[in-house]
């Protein structure tokens, strides 16, 4: 039997490692982004440029922007502390961070294949020998390397490289996830501000109408008024009464979407503030599209998804060519187990063995096929979260000058349907008009004044649609001056 010195074993797994550089997976080359060069309607961008060109100092102070936390965008502190309580008890992050768990295992069971195992060894045998009644005995103590594949054409390091890629890719999904769950407790919060809001409208409007109602029963039983008037009172009354009821369930509602959000019972705690109070940051800098490849983690994530796929290839390639693997041990070897470590008893083996695909009815071509779509699927994955991405920003853009001059001309029609009902009062009192032009007035000041709300919400909601859209609310460092929302 060849037994080899500690310098052959050595030599050995030095030249592996010198031939384990060569990898037949393709040179990785990021797609271009099917994208414009501009959001429409954003300032920030400059024209002309393109996607991958260097970015303007603006652009570079609007990625700087972006990077301010959640809690520089979110100020009032109950948002903060919900938001805290959701980052800490919300089940779907919890399953991302366990999912990136899982994935840093996976790649620590793959890249151990990168090195060779080596075990202990200790072993008794008895046997026949076939002759007479002999028995044969042997004992064997050492250390044994188990069939270490020498990766000549890379398989083992591409199946490692697809492995760390999975992983890093899950770690951007969880930071995807955060960037999101941080958006919606802020939306589910406004949400219930604002029906608060309306419902407490409703509530002062319901009162008014009661009132309204009662002196229009007076009068009408004195003969000063008619069966008609009477009836429009109450219907006033009854809508009023409707507004409230639903208003009550809806808010209802939207602090159970937000219980569920932040994962454990909200506390008692008094009430925000109402949403012209809100102070979060809404002017926010888009700066280029290109941006949004290191910004956004989804993104970031599918083109690590690309990545793993492109070495996979290379390992599937692999796959045609020969696979050798080493088994080597050194220990010693006696008839007699007192004499193990005795002088003489040293052994040293080793069997290297080369397997060469001959026929495997198409196997492995059907495996390199299989990669190679799984890459043209992940290449596709990788642009549509580009262009998703940019729709998100630019839908965001272009809703936020409309919604500025949306909630301006809002507040305008407010004030002058308060104009009219206190006009249309004062002619009903002076008996030049009916008590049907006060009621309608009332009517449409109502809901002039819920519509209000809603706009405002949407202005809000916006800003965070933008600020998560442009890959905001990790960093928490950096600070930034809020303005005031309308």
């Amino acid at each position: 039997m060849f037994k080899p010195t500690p310098r052959h074993i050595a030599t050995a797994l030095l030249a592996a490692g010198i031939l384990s550089g060569c990898s037949l997976a393709p040179q990785y080359v990021r797609p271009q982004a099917p994208i414009a060069t501009a959001y429409p309607g954003d300032a920030a961008a400059q024209p002309g440029s393109s996607a991958g060109a260097p970015q303007s100092a603006d652009a570079a102070n609007a990625v700087d922007t972006i990077t301010l936390g959640w809690r520089q965008f979110f100020p009032e502190p109950r948002l903060q502390a919900l938001i805290a309580d959701a980052l800490e008890n919300n089940r779907d992050l919890r399953t991302a961070a366990l999912n990136i768990q899982e994935a840093r295992a996976q790649y620590n069971i793959q890249s151990a294949d990168r090195l060779p195992t080596i075990d202990a060894v200790a072993a008794g045998s008895r046997a026949p020998t076939g002759t007479g009644n002999n028995i044969a005995t042997s004992y064997q103590v050492g250390l044994s390397l188990a069939s270490f594949e020498l990766d000549f054409f890379g398989r083992v390091r591409n199946l490692s490289a697809a492995a760390l890629n999975q992983y890093l890719a899950t770690e951007e999904a969880r930071q995807a996830a955060q960037i999101s769950l941080v958006a919606q407790v802020a939306q589910a919060y406004l949400a219930e501000r604002a029906f608060a809001e309306q419902q407490t409208l409703a509530q002062s409007t319901l009162e008014g109408r009661q009132s309204a109602y009662k002196l229009a029963q007076k009068r009408f039983e004195v003969g000063a008024t008619s069966a008609l008037d009477l009836r429009l009172n109450d219907t006033l009354v009854q809508s009023a009464r409707i507004a409230l009821a639903t208003l009550a369930r809806q808010r209802a509602q939207a602090g159970n979407a937000l219980t569920l959000l932040v994962g454990k019972p909200l506390a008692d705690e008094p009430a925000g503030p109402t949403l012209s109070e809100q102070n979060l940051v809404t002017d926010i800098p888009a700066g280029l599209p290109s941006d949004l490849l290191t910004r956004r983690p989804d993104i970031r994530a599918a083109e690590l998804q690309l990545k793993a796929a492109n070495a996979n290839i290379g390992a599937a390639r692999a796959a045609f060519f020969p696979r050798i693997s080493l088994t080597a041990g050194v220990g010693t070897v006696s008839n007699q187990l007192s004499g193990l470590f005795k002088a003489g008893t040293m052994a040293w083996t080793v069997a290297p063995q080369l397997v060469l695909p001959i026929f495997d009815a198409g196997r492995n071509r059907g495996n390199l096929n299989l990669a190679e779509v799984r890459k043209d699927l992940a290449v596709v994955a990788y642009e549509k979260s580009i262009q998703t991405a940019f729709r998100e920003v630019a839908d965001a853009l272009v809703a936020r000058g409309s919604l500025d001059e949306q909630i301006d001309a809002q507040q305008a029609f407010l004030d002058a349907q308060a104009e009219r009902l206190k006009l249309a009062d004062l002619r009903y009192q002076n008996g030049v008009a009916s008590s049907i032009e006060v009621l309608d007035a009332q009517r449409d000041l109502f809901a002039a004044q819920q519509s209000l709300v809603q706009t405002r919400l949407l202005r809000l909601t916006n800003a965070i649609d933008l600020y998560r859209a442009l890959g905001g609310g990790l960093n928490e460092s950096a600070a930034l001056a809020p303005t005031a929302a309308k």
